[in-house]
């Protein structure tokens, strides 16, 4: 079994609490994007987005891969977004998570900042798909880890 580290440097257990998700089973192109929308926000706050996300209320602005993505009204600032449904799934049970670790370690979840959150591709699963005349297409599927560290501000 992989031993995994975190990419946040500088951690101290006083302060800061972390978790992850390894090799999880969700887009990787939307994982990174949902990381992007979530940093910097308040913990019960990113909660709250990803449930509407989840629920296809609030989308989340696609600004890297954006070609091909429709333009949604609800996004300010920039026009570009989807509901990424499975990713955001993923990373509300991370939330939940860091939530019960806070709680554990005796800080306020209420008032704990999301400082650190990336998504970065995984191992490849490598899968074909049987075709025509004895050959066969690639169906490879990436898993990505997710990376959540708060502060108690």
């Amino acid at each position: 079994m992989p031993e995994f580290a975190y990419s946040f440097q500088g951690f101290d257990p006083a302060v800061h609490v972390r978790a992850s998700g390894r090799e999880v089973n969700v887009s990787p192109k939307a994982a990174r994007e949902v990381a992007l929308a979530i940093r910097g926000k308040p913990l019960p706050e990113a909660i709250e987005l990803l449930e509407s996300v989840e629920t296809m209320k609030m989308p989340i602005a696609f600004r890297r891969h954006k070609l091909k993505v429709g333009h949604r009204s609800e996004l300010a600032g920039f026009p570009s977004g989807s509901y990424p449904v499975k990713t955001a799934r993923a990373f509300v049970d991370i939330l939940k998570n860091l939530q019960s670790i806070c709680e554990f370690k005796g800080l306020d979840p209420e008032r704990v900042k999301i400082i650190h959150s990336s998504a970065y591709a995984g191992r490849s699963i490598k899968d074909y798909t049987p075709r025509a005349m004895g050959r066969s297409s690639p169906n490879f599927h990436t898993l990505v880890h997710i990376e959540l560290v708060g502060k108690e501000v």
